[in-house]
């Protein structure tokens, strides 16, 4: 009985152990922390109209990126050393509700995955963007949740479609719009990174969102990768458009953790998370309607 109570307890053992090895940690390492703190901007590009508060989302029901405790990090760190906004950071579904989400002027999809939200808990976030006028930001794989919910996909701007350019690659990145106060950080050039860029299909259409950044379908090394589905290469890689009485910015790069310490990437969150938050006054005419 002794052998066999061993047994099951060792088994027991190490299915917590996998189970564990599954889960991202609960906090950053002080070495990547560090890194973080040294690449933020010290100042925003933008004056807060008030104090600002941003919900930082980060529950995931679907794949858990390991990255999610150094991301929630960074924008915090951001806005204290910017004073551009406070952060609080939450794993419960029950803030989406009206009084809860009250106090916040924006919501950040911290690279969420598969979120199941309830009906009461789709119209809350739902109206909080369009009817209240407030923010919605996402990073990364923001942009693969609600599945099962049209509207809210819609409202992210597209979905997660598959990333044949993967996260140990290093990949071109084009600047769509380099006069956009969003884009400042990049000073106009185009860069490569390594990082996972995902394609993106459903309400995504430069018809109606404001393309920042994209893949450069001019590299040979973007061309190569195996998986493409969009026949019109049309790659986005970040975007802003306006949602009702509220605004969105998404942005895909952030699966990596020395994403969180490229100073132009950066840069980027920072402004894109100021529009989000009506602070950072920037064009959402569509890329299509752009005069050429």
């Amino acid at each position: 009985m002794k052998t066999v109570s061993t047994i099951l307890l060792i088994f027991t053992m190490l299915i917590s152990t996998s189970l564990a090895a599954d889960k991202p940690p609960r906090t950053a390492s002080e070495a990547d922390v560090k890194r973080v703190e040294e690449a933020l901007p010290s100042k925003a590009p933008a004056a807060p109209a008030k104090a600002r508060k941003i919900l930082i989302f980060s529950l995931c029901e679907g794949f858990n990126h390991s990255v999610i405790p150094l991301s929630a990090k960074a924008f915090e760190l951001m806005g204290k050393k910017t004073g551009a906004f406070e952060t609080v950071e939450s794993f419960d579904k029950t803030v989406f509700d009206p009084a809860k989400l009250a106090e916040f002027d924006a919501v950040l999809l911290n690279n969420t995955t598969n979120i199941k939200l309830n009906d009461a808990q789709k119209k809350a976030l739902l109206d909080f963007v369009k009817v209240d006028g407030k923010g919605l930001i996402g990073t990364h794989a923001a942009s693969d949740n609600f599945g099962d919910w049209a509207e809210g996909a819609a409202m992210m701007g597209g979905m997660f479609d598959g990333h044949p350019w993967g996260g140990g690659g290093t990949w071109a990145v084009k600047i769509d719009d380099p006069g956009h106060p969003i884009n400042k950080g990049f000073e106009g050039k185009g860069f490569k990174i390594k990082d996972e860029i995902y394609q993106i299909k459903g309400a995504y259409s430069r018809d109606t969102h404001r393309v920042l950044l994209s893949l450069d379908m001019s590299d040979e090394a973007n061309v190569a990768a195996k998986g493409q589905k969009r026949e019109d290469k049309d790659n986005a890689i970040a975007w802003i458009y306006d949602y009702g009485k509220g605004r969105v910015f998404y942005c895909s790069l952030g699966h990596n953790n020395d994403v969180y310490w490229n100073t132009g990437v950066l840069q980027h969150y920072l402004a894109g998370i100021q529009f989000a938050l009506g602070d950072l006054k920037a064009d959402t005419i569509p890329s299509a309607k752009l005069k050429k």
